[in-house]
C-alpha cells in the first residue's frame, strides 16, 4: 500500500491549508495579528509613535475624544484600550475607506500602472515598502506604529528553526520562505529593476518579507467586497483565547442613510471596564501550526494541537484508476490530507480512504464497475481481516517513524514548559509537545483497532447475513427442504 505521513506544507483548511501557497498562491488572509507576537520598540519611543498616530487620526475626523478605545501600551506591547465601560457588541471604531489600505489604493497610487499584473496581496506589500522608505509619506504615521520584526516562524534564525526539527511546522516554515523568495526573485525582475526610479531605495528580500508578515498577520477578510484590506488602527486590535465568538465582530457598512461612504466596524464581544484590552478572536480554526506561522504565538488549548495525515494512492498501483475514480466520486483525490486534533475522533472519511488504497488481491473484486456505486458504502465498514490489519500496521508504522523524527521526547518538551522560555522557544516546545500527542493518540487508535481484528464483522460476514445464511451470532443456517 502507498502511503505516508507528509512533513511538507500542512494543508491548511484554511493552513486549510492552508490554502497555502503552493496550493494557494494568492494567499488567505486572517485576522489582525495580535502584537504579542511581535518585538515591540522601547516603551518611550513607543508612546511617541502612539500619540502621533492619534493626532493622525484625529486630524482625519475618524476619531475624537469619545472615541471609546484607544491605542495604548498594553503586557504584550500595542493594543487597543477601552476608554470607558463599553458593552457587549457596542461598536468601539469606525474607520472610513479613505484610511483603508487595499489594491484599489494602489492602483491609484504612482506605482499602481507597474503593479497591475501582480497578485492583489504583491502589489500591497510593495505599496507599504515604497511608503515605509519614503520620509515624507502621508501614512509615515502609521507606517511608525507598526512593528519591525515578528515572532512568526518565517523570520526565525536557522538555530531556532533547529529547535522545529522533525515538526510539519517546520516543512511548512521552509515552505513558505520559498514561495517567499521565488515572488520577489521574479518582482524583482518584472518591476524592481526596471522601475527603480518608482523607489526610493532598493527594495530587498527582508523588505519583502516584512511586508507580507504584516499582510498576513494583519489583514482583515470575508470583508463585503474587500478580501484583502488593512485597517489602521482596528489592526491593532489584541486576541484572546478566552473569546469563542468570532462572527459579527466586524463589518464594512454604509456611512449613513444619505452616504455612498463605507467604513469599517469593529464591535467589542465582550464587555468591559474602562482600563481594560478591546479584545477579539482571531480564528476558532485554526492549529496551533497555522497560528505560529501567521501570529507569532500559539495557545494552550489541546484542539489547537494538529497533525495532517497524507494518504496517496500509488500510480503502480494495478488498480490505480478504479481507485481514483472511486476517491473523485466521493470528494477525494489521488491525494487527501487528513486534519488529525488532539482529543476529537478521526475525519470520518479517512477509514474508507485507507481502505480503498489498501485494497488488494481477492478483496480486489470490489473494485468492479458493479459496486461503483455502493462501494463507499462498504469501505465504511471493515473489509477484510488482511485489509484491515494492513491500514493498521502502516499507520502504526508511520506513527513510529514520525516520532523518531524529532530531537526530544514528550516529557522533555513537558519539562522545559515550565521553565522561563523566549517566546520563539516557547512556540517550539509548544509545537513538538502537541504534535507528538496527537501522533502518540493515532498510534493508540489503531494499536487498539489491531488488537480488535478478531472481533470485527468483514464483508464476506454481513454479505451471508444479507443472504440469510449466516445468523446474527455468526451461525450457520441450513434450510430443509419440505
Amino acid at each position: 500500500m502507498a502511503t505516508h505521513f507528509t512533513l511538507s506544507l500542512s494543508p491548511s483548511k484554511p493552513f486549510k491549508n492552508s490554502t497555502f501557497f503552493t496550493k494557494n498562491p494568492s494567499l488567505h488572509f486572517k485576522k489582525p495579528l495580535s502584537v504579542t507576537s511581535f518585538q515591540s520598540p522601547p516603551a518611550a519611543a513607543a508612546a511617541a509613535a502612539v500619540q502621533t498616530f492619534w493626532q493622525w487620526l484625529s486630524d482625519q475626523d475618524v476619531v475624537s475624544a469619545k472615541t471609546p478605545a484607544r491605542p495604548g501600551l498594553v503586557p504584550q506591547g500595542l493594543g487597543l484600550v477601552a476608554q470607558r465601560d463599553i458593552s457587549r457588541n457596542e461598536v468601539v471604531l469606525e474607520i472610513p475607506k479613505k484610511l483603508w489600505i487595499n489594491p484599489d489604493v494602489v492602483a491609484a497610487s504612482e506605482i499602481g500602472n507597474v503593479c497591475g499584473g501582480v497578485k492583489p496581496w504583491i502589489s500591497v506589500a510593495l505599496f507599504l515598502i515604497r511608503e515605509k522608505l519614503k520620509e515624507d509619506s502621508t501614512w509615515r504615521p502609521y507606517l511608525d506604529v507598526l512593528p519591525e520584526s515578528t515572532n512568526s516562524t518565517i523570520f526565525w534564525s536557522e538555530e531556532e528553526l533547529a529547535e522545529l526539527q522533525g515538526t510539519q511546522l517546520l516543512s511548512t516554515t521552509l515552505g513558505v520562505k520559498s514561495y517567499l523568495r521565488r515572488e520577489f526573485l521574479k518582482v524583482e525582475e518584472e518591476i524592481l529593476v526596471p522601475h527603480k526610479q518608482l523607489f526610493p531605495s532598493p527594495v530587498t528580500l527582508d523588505d519583502f518579507s516584512w511586508a507580507f508578515g504584516i499582510l498576513r498577520s494583519r489583514s482583515f477578510s470575508r470583508l463585503r467586497g474587500q478580501n484583502l484590506v488593512l485597517i489602521p488602527l482596528a489592526d491593532l486590535v489584541n486576541h484572546s483565547p478566552d473569546i469563542t465568538i468570532e462572527d459579527g465582530v466586524y463589518e464594512i457598512k454604509g456611512a449613513g442613510l444619505f452616504s455612498r461612504d463605507l467604513i469599517f466596524s469593529l464591535r467589542s464581544p465582550i464587555s468591559l471596564k474602562a482600563g481594560e484590552q478591546v479584545l477579539i478572536q482571531y480564528n476558532l480554526n485554526l492549529s496551533n501550526a497555522e497560528l505560529a506561522v501567521d501570529y507569532g504565538f500559539i495557545e494552550a488549548k489541546s484542539d489547537r494541537n494538529m497533525y495532517t495525515l497524507t494518504l496517496q494512492i500509488s500510480e503502480s498501483d494495478p488498480f490505480f484508476g478504479d481507485k481514483l475514480d472511486i476517491a473523485e466520486t466521493n470528494g477525494l483525490g489521488e491525494i487527501a490530507d487528513f486534519d488529525i486534533v488532539l482529543g476529537n475522533p478521526l475525519p470520518p472519511t479517512l477509514l474508507p480512504y485507507l481502505r480503498l488504497v489498501a485494497l488488494g488481491g481477492t478483496d480486489s473484486f470490489l473494485l468492479e464497475s458493479i459496486f461503483r456505486n455502493t462501494i463507499w458504502g462498504h469501505l465504511e465498514l471493515p473489509v477484510s481481516r488482511a485489509n484491515e490489519e494492513l491500514i493498521c500496521r502502516v499507520v502504526r508504522d508511520a506513527c513510529k517513524s514520525a516520532l523518531s523524527g524529532y530531537h526530544t521526547t514528550i516529557e522533555e518538551d513537558e519539562k522545559l514548559k515550565g521553565e522561563e522560555l523566549n517566546p520563539r522557544l516557547e512556540i517550539a516546545v509548544g509545537i513538538r509537545a502537541g504534535e507528538k500527542k496527537v501522533l502518540q493518540q493515532i498510534e493508540e487508535i489503531f494499536k487498539q483497532r489491531q488488537s480488535e481484528l478478531d472481533e470485527l464483522e468483514y464483508y464476506q460476514e454481513r454479505r451471508l447475513k444479507d443472504l440469510g445464511l449466516v445468523g446474527e451470532q455468526g451461525e450457520i443456517i441450513f434450510w430443509e427442504s419440505k
